[in-house]
């Protein structure tokens, strides 16, 4: 079974309705929501992403329609591709490497796009396709160009959207580097957790124009939408919006094999010492503690090993150099136990940037922005471009 073109136009309208009362999507996109369905671009396999348990479940279009059907128009992600395009079978893959993003969060990065008719979009990750679609019916086929890196991924959201008489330019290549034959354009949009900008993206937006990018720093796997000002010099600055979540983009992707080389015995020659800071004070998930961290530690990855409630290890790595911290929590003692070994002494770094934060009534994310320079060297600040985040 599957919904006819009657039946598929009520679902959309009813999905853009929802988005509009969540105030997700704004008046102007609303037609392109019922215009463009979502359906139309999503394989007769997918898997449903949970936000809350981080697992997925396989749903077929064949086995369940109407289940298939009713995802489909759910406010939820949906995993398109797992490993890469090598995984196979129905139940999930290792690693998540392509997706639809859940429609609120779709909806309101198109809203903070902020495009007007006329505008040229350069949009990086084509996914699913769906999201050209809407810029295409919004803007025109000859003004929006998506960059895919993955061949099939690319020819499939082709084919979708030329199902849909949609007719943007589809590129196969690496979204890092643009794609300068359509340049400049007036808006970029990446739809992938970036780690660095690309001094491409500079160079290829207009001054004045906008880019608008889900950005980390490799320090954990959070990421949070920036929006980028180009200027006449060819630096971009602007304030981060919101914490979002975005698959990495493969070149910017982080090889934790690296690190193996780090740590041959523990602590070895590590230097010890001790920290009244607990595991809750590093931040969670979502929260922003981490982000504001990696913001003000550049160049490390951390990842915590939780063993019980309060207690566990954290592990901090140099990615310049083989500096490395592992701090050791214990939920009955009152501090716990930092080694540190190399030049740099990350542990420290990071307790200063929580206690700075913390000192700084703990702002919030919207307060913090970057200013990305031509040669692509990245600064982030807070309230102001001037006020650069250093604690060298």
């Amino acid at each position: 079974m599957t919904l006819t073109h009657e039946q598929d136009g009520r679902a959309g309208e009813g999905l853009a309705r929802y988005l509009l009362e969540i105030g997700a999507l704004t008046p102007e996109w609303a037609e392109m929501f019922r215009a463009v369905p979502r359906s139309a671009f999503l394989p007769n396999l997918m898997w449903a992403y949970d936000m809350a348990s981080g697992r997925s479940r396989p749903v077929s279009r064949s086995d369940d329609p109407v289940a298939w059907e009713r995802t489909a128009y759910a406010n939820v992600p949906v995993v398109t591709q797992w490993d890469d395009g090598r995984h196979t079978g129905t139940e999930p893959g290792t690693v998540a490497t392509s997706s639809a993003s859940m429609p609120s969060v779709v909806a309101a990065i198109l809203r903070d796009l902020d495009v007007s008719d006329g505008m040229r979009v350069l949009e990086v990750g084509t996914g699913t396709g769906w999201n050209a679609g809407l810029l295409t019916r919004r803007l025109g086929g000859s003004n929006v160009v998506s960059v895919e890196i993955d061949a099939a991924v690319a020819d499939r959201a082709r084919a979708a959207l030329k199902r849909a008489g949609l007719n943007p330019e589809v590129v196969h290549g690496d979204g890092r580097d643009g794609w300068p034959d359509g340049a400049p354009y007036d808006r970029l949009i990446v739809t992938a957790g970036v780690r660095a900008v690309p001094s491409r993206w500079l160079e290829q937006t207009r001054p004045g124009g906008v880019i608008l990018a889900p950005w980390g720093a490799h320090y954990s796997d959070q990421d949070a939408l920036v929006r980028l000002t180009v200027h006449e010099d060819g630096q971009a600055s602007g304030p981060f919006l919101r914490m979002v979540e975005f698959m990495k983009l493969r070149s910017q992707r982080l090889d934790w094999n690296r690190f193996a080389e780090y740590v041959p015995a523990f602590p070895g020659d590590a230097d010890e010492s001790r920290t009244p800071l607990t595991l809750a004070d590093l931040g969670g998930r979502n929260e922003p503690a981490r982000f504001v961290t990696g913001l003000c530690v550049p160049d490390c990855a951390h990842v915590v090993n939780q063993t019980d409630q309060g207690a566990g290890k954290a592990w901090f790595f140099d990615l310049t150099s083989q500096s490395w911290a592992a701090v050791e929590f214990a939920a009955d003692e009152p501090h716990a136990t930092v080694y540190q070994s190399g030049p740099r002494r990350l542990w420290d770094e990071v307790e200063r940037a929580l206690t700075w934060w913390a000192e700084h009534g703990r702002p919030d994310l919207d307060r913090f922005g970057l200013t990305v320079s031509p040669d692509g060297t990245t600064r982030a600040w807070l309230d102001r471009p001037a006020d650069v985040l250093t604690f060298a």
